[in-house]
């Protein structure tokens, strides 16, 4: 039985981050991980650059034709990444 006092170990992991301030790099890291599940094999193949910083997402995309497409869509990019994370996690998408 559970005590009233008692944590998940997902609930102590997620309050020890919080207390060490590291949540946030946790998911910027985990948006890299993911890119290929957020955005396809075929568009993260040809993604040479990516990192997140001050909750901006920075993409170097070696290919004009994605490069343009991704522009078009960024908001929902944007709304994708907030939304798996479940925080506002990224507000704009910088193409370098």
């Amino acid at each position: 039985m559970r005590k009233a006092n008692d944590k998940s170990i997902k609930e102590a992991i997620e309050q020890m981050m919080q207390v060490y301030k590291i949540k946030r790099k946790f998911d910027e890291t985990a948006i890299i991980a993911h890119w290929p599940n957020i955005v396809g094999k075929a568009v993260a193949s040809r993604t040479k650059e990516i990192f997140v910083l001050d909750k901006k997402l920075f993409l170097r995309i070696e290919s004009s034709v994605i490069k343009n497409e991704l522009m078009m869509i960024r908001d929902q990019i944007i709304d994708r990444i907030n939304t798996e994370a479940n925080t506002l996690l990224i507000q704009e998408v910088i193409f370098l």
